[in-house]
């Protein structure tokens, strides 16, 4: 462990308490989808991970906490923003996934940063500890998104800045509107079942939850986006990297098969190589 990993390990011990149902299953079904994770259609992770950080205009020797942290898509830009005098520590439950963010961080050669197995909903971690909280496209999984945010927001020093990343609208649509569709034909009883992106999805709705989770004044901005897929059949390894991982690891291989055949024959039929990837951006400065 880097000297910097070794002072944010030494910050706090974990809560131990048992996961909520939300939390196991959000680990179970990222700790699946870690097989396909790196995979070329699956890039918007790292440019969303990134584009989160850029807005944040961190600064050198800065500390970092990024909860829910997947593979290190925003924890690793945000280690190069802080400079090796800077600190981050990325949190999250999927071991997978960050086995492949440790790996990240070694070949890039970044000694400041460091990646914990914990529930972010309850580090332990001290009270304002952190120049800079992040979270993408995580707060939707737990069970109570208002005690996490306020949770997030008690970690913020001040001058500090809390800042969450969903997902708008619509997302991967139009393969989404094709797999659910297919999902509701083949197994009714896994339509939408597991889709907790789609709590929050409007600026007033992530405004709304930084408000009710006590913070400053927010500033939260929609942006229309696109993600572009070499070929249809392509969507499949987003399903098989994303939280639709869920649905289909709760099917039979047999209705698997049936689902993944109905859905690539209709996306391939439409030509479909763009899919809708809107993003809601959040952010909180705690005043000093």
């Amino acid at each position: 462990m880097s000297s910097a990993g070794a002072t944010i390990g030494r910050m706090s011990t974990a809560n131990r308490e048992p996961l909520s149902d939300h939390a196991r299953r959000a680990t179970a079904t990222y700790s699946a989808a870690a097989d396909h994770y790196g995979r070329g259609a699956l890039s918007f992770w790292d440019r969303f991970g990134k584009e989160t950080v850029a807005r944040l205009q961190l600064a050198r020797g800065q500390r970092v906490l990024d909860l829910c942290c997947g593979a290190g898509a925003s924890a690793i830009p945000a280690a190069r923003a802080v400079g090796v005098n800077g600190q981050v520590l990325g949190i999250d439950l999927a071991a997978p996934l960050l086995d492949m963010a440790r790996a990240r961080a070694v070949g890039e050669d970044l000694a400041n940063i460091e990646f914990r197995q914990a529930d972010a909903t309850t580090s332990g971690l001290a009270d304002c500890s952190f120049d800079a909280v992040i979270c993408v496209f995580g707060v939707f999984f737990a069970a109570e998104m208002t005690a996490f945010t306020a949770e997030m927001w008690r970690l913020v020093r001040p001058g500090g800045v809390l800042a969450i990343t969903t997902w708008g609208p619509g997302w991967c649509d139009p393969a989404s509107t094709a797999f659910w569709t297919a999902v509701g034909t083949i197994e009714p009883s896994l339509f939408k079942a597991f889709n907790p992106w789609d709590e929050i999805t409007t600026p007033v709705a992530l405004a709304d939850l930084f408000i009710r989770a006590g913070t400053a004044s927010p500033t939260v901005v929609a942006v229309p986006g696109q993600h572009h897929i070499d070929h249809p059949d392509r969507f499949w390894d987003v399903v098989l990297g994303s939280g639709y991982r869920a649905t289909i690891d709760a099917m039979t291989g047999e209705q698997q098969d049936r689902v993944r055949d109905r859905v690539l024959r209709e996306l391939r039929a439409a030509n479909v190589t763009i899919l809708r990837t809107d993003v809601v951006f959040g952010t909180s400065v705690r005043p000093s």
